[in-house]
């Protein structure tokens, strides 16, 4: 495969992600940072596309052709993972590769903070992971239902676009299912899984109004949803389900998701001061009666109180994960502003 030696150099040197892109030199995204390789020449369109094409399957490339741009996981057996995109630009073809770990990291090795390990003592009910695009929330997933796999006898279904960390039997049963190669779609396969006995359901993103509903009900029914939104903080991710359904519907999804909601974590990616690698950020909210009845009154703008009080329920909010990190001398105080929303102050 042409994408063997810029993968073996992103693997070497740690980088999260390959760009290929027509009328570019490849480039890695390297502790954060874009990296262009020097010693690799300009592609050319033609040149950008064989790489890129070889990647695909027959039916990807159809898929591809219609759609202009799509979604799907390579797998190099013993080796890694790539989840990819791939796409149509000004200059021509282009391509994101993530690289996905073939093994799947305990959330002590990655360093997750310790309260987060009751989640997957959760019999039911709703965890969102929130953040931008690679912040790390499907890697922090994976640990949850690796620890659910590694602990318990459940049976664990999950529904993703591509699959991307895989997991294999161990104490609990794994389903992982791919949608346009297993289901047709995220709501398909979340309504099945509902008559598939799941302890467990894992959705890759909630991102329309069918899929979060059938996630509420999910989790109001006995199962352990676990899923991710792109927002940042925790109550924006509150506003950003209940602003999916229509005003009529409000109320009644703000009582559901005040019930079944469990937990909520926001997290980012911060580049370490010494320049070795990244570092995790957190906010996290655990429901508790105070948070279910905000919810329901809709005044979810009094969550970062609770979040500041709670301490002792496992509660910490983004700026104080944040100002941990600069007193610990992991980050620097320049790059923790980069993360603050305009409310924050170090």
């Amino acid at each position: 495969m042409k994408l063997d030696k810029i993968l073996h150099t992103a693997v070497q040197y740690g980088a999260s992600d390959i760009y290929i892109n027509a009328g570019s030199r490849p480039f890695l995204r390297l502790h954060g940072e874009l990296v262009e390789i020097q010693e690799h020449e300009v592609l050319s369109e033609q040149a950008a596309e064989e790489y890129i094409y070889e990647t695909m399957t027959e039916a990807q490339k159809k898929i591809f052709a219609e759609e202009l741009d799509i979604d799907y996981a390579i797998e190099l057996p013993g080796i890694i993972r790539l989840r990819a995109n791939a796409f149509w630009q000004r200059r021509g073809i282009g391509g994101i590769f993530r690289l996905i770990p073939t093994l799947i990291k305990s959330m002590d090795e990655l360093n997750l903070p310790q309260q987060l390990k009751h989640i997957p003592q959760f019999a039911n009910g709703i965890v969102l992971v929130t953040g931008p695009t690679g912040s790390g929330k499907s890697t922090t997933l994976a640990s949850i239902v690796a620890q659910i796999n590694n602990s318990e006898r459940s049976h664990i279904v999950t529904i993703e676009d591509p699959i991307e960390f895989v997991h294999d039997n161990k104490m609990s049963v794994v389903d992982q299912r791919e949608v346009g190669t297993h289901t047709r779609s995220f709501a398909q396969a979340l309504r099945a899984s509902l008559r598939e006995d799941p302890n467990v359901i894992l959705i890759g993103e909630m991102r329309d109004m069918e899929t979060m509903s059938l996630a509420l009900t999910a989790a109001e029914t006995g199962h352990l949803v676990l899923t991710t939104l792109h927002t940042s903080g925790a109550a924006k991710a509150i506003d950003r389900v209940i602003d999916a359904f229509p005003p009529n519907q409000q109320n009644q999804i703000r009582t559901q998701f005040s019930e079944s909601l469990r937990a909520i974590i926001w997290q980012n990616l911060l580049k370490k001061k010494d320049g070795t690698g990244m570092v995790g950020a957190y906010e996290i909210l655990f429901n508790n009666h105070a948070v279910a009845n905000m919810i329901r009154k809709n005044k979810t703008y009094q969550i970062p109180s609770v979040l500041e009080t709670g301490i002792n329920e496992g509660m910490q909010t983004m700026k104080r994960s944040l100002l941990g990190l600069i007193e610990a001398g992991v980050v620097s105080e320049e790059t923790a502003r980069e993360y603050m929303l305009p409310e924050m102050e170090v």
